[in-house]
């Protein structure tokens, strides 16, 4: 299979995913689930959530049903895909104590073998970064590396951008231009229902072979593009990132932070579907013989208090808008300086799914025009 793309038609959609069960994948992606857009398990290709879209404002998210028979026309949910590859409880090992002394048991090796269905462009970004956090610095978390490397990613690119998204502004979307197995841009009109499908490597020409799939044409081509072009002159959201880095450091004592503090919950909804947040505790339980302990890796956040607790002492941000500026900061400005890029992917999940509508675009933007008015 020499070209690189190729079509699928709507109707033969169950096809790809026969194939990847064929090929020992689960698949998961989205699906429609107690009035939201999850990702869980699919079989089918009627899992999905056919004619819904997702209707998101700063601290509102609905769906509603269009009708129009598409199958990837919602955007982001409350969902990431480190919910399957870096699961928020994983446990780690035990500890078991007997008259020997004490025993150290790893927990068993990941399984699971996952095909990732309907990753946005975003999402897509999104495990880029958590792939230069969790592998590629000195410590690998090991588990998820392992479920990493088998992940088979089927990319969707958007064609509706929501209310809340900017991947624009982070060059990070609407269109997915590598890092998937495959890729799929949905084409719906009066004559036609068809997937644009490009092939990303070698794993994904093998799915795509089996499929015995027609090559696309220009025309098919051309339309795909158009697709993502009006996506991205759509976007709900803008953020400037011209000088970001360095203007946020610069505006650590600025008294808009205390505003932001008096409306911020402190919940930490933000940082619960972040795609890219991967901040993490360890519970340990033991039995009442105190024989036995286990040790948990549980997702936390930098909005706890407890997060920065030490030993003897109060914890090190003890304010809300002392924990607000450690997470901004951190995700537009010194996630640079460990990582070499930002640690925001657009997607606009902490918008919606804040509470009480805190926009991260509308406050970079207030900080950026007081630094400029005093300047």
């Amino acid at each position: 299979m020499s070209n690189r793309r190729h079509i699928l038609n709507a109707d033969a959609f169950d096809q790809l995913f026969d194939a990847l069960r064929d090929a020992g994948y689960t698949t998961v992606g989205p699906t429609l689930h107690d009035g939201a857009i999850v990702y869980d398990a699919l079989t089918c290709a009627a899992d999905l959530p056919v004619g819904w879209i997702d209707v998101q404002e700063a601290g509102r998210y609905a769906v509603q049903d269009t009708g129009s028979g598409r199958y990837f026309d919602y955007t982001v949910g409350p969902h990431t895909w480190k919910r399957f590859l870096r699961p928020p409880r994983e446990p780690l090992f035990e500890a078991i104590r007997s008259g020997a002394g004490v025993a150290f048991h790893a927990a068993a090796a990941p399984e699971e073998t996952y095909a990732l269905m309907g990753v946005r462009a975003c999402d897509l970004a999104a495990l880029g970064v958590l792939d230069a956090v969790l592998t590629g610095q000195t410590y690998v978390d090991t588990r998820y590396a392992t479920r990493r490397s088998r992940a088979f990613v089927v990319a969707v690119q958007c064609a509706r951008a929501g209310n809340t998204c900017f991947c624009v502004s982070m060059n990070t979307g609407p269109r997915a231009s590598a890092g998937f197995d495959l890729a799929l841009t949905e084409l719906k009109d009066a004559g036609r229902h068809v997937f644009v499908v490009e092939v990303g490597s070698p794993r994904g020409a093998t799915i795509a072979a089996a499929l015995g799939l027609r090559d696309s044409t220009e025309e098919d081509w051309a339309a795909a593009r158009a697709v993502s072009a009006a996506t991205a002159a759509n976007m709900g959201r803008q953020l400037d990132t011209t000088g970001l880095v360095s203007l946020l450091q610069q505006e650590a004592e600025n008294p808009l932070w205390n505003d932001i503090a008096q409306r911020c919950l402190a919940c930490a909804n933000c940082t619960m579907v972040c795609p890219t947040c991967f901040c993490t505790t360890v519970e340990i339980d033991s039995d009442l013989e105190q024989t036995r302990a286990s040790h948990t890796q549980v997702s936390d956040s930098c909005f706890h208090a407890s997060f920065t607790q030490m030993h003897g002492g109060p914890p090190v941000r003890d304010t809300t808008s002392a924990r607000y500026r450690q997470w901004l900061t951190h995700k537009l400005s010194t996630w640079h300086d460990q990582f070499g890029h930002s640690g925001c992917v657009g997607c606009g999940r902490c918008v919606t799914w804040c509470p009480v509508g805190i926009d991260l675009t509308a406050e970079a933007a207030r900080l950026r025009a007081s630094h400029e008015e005093r300047a």
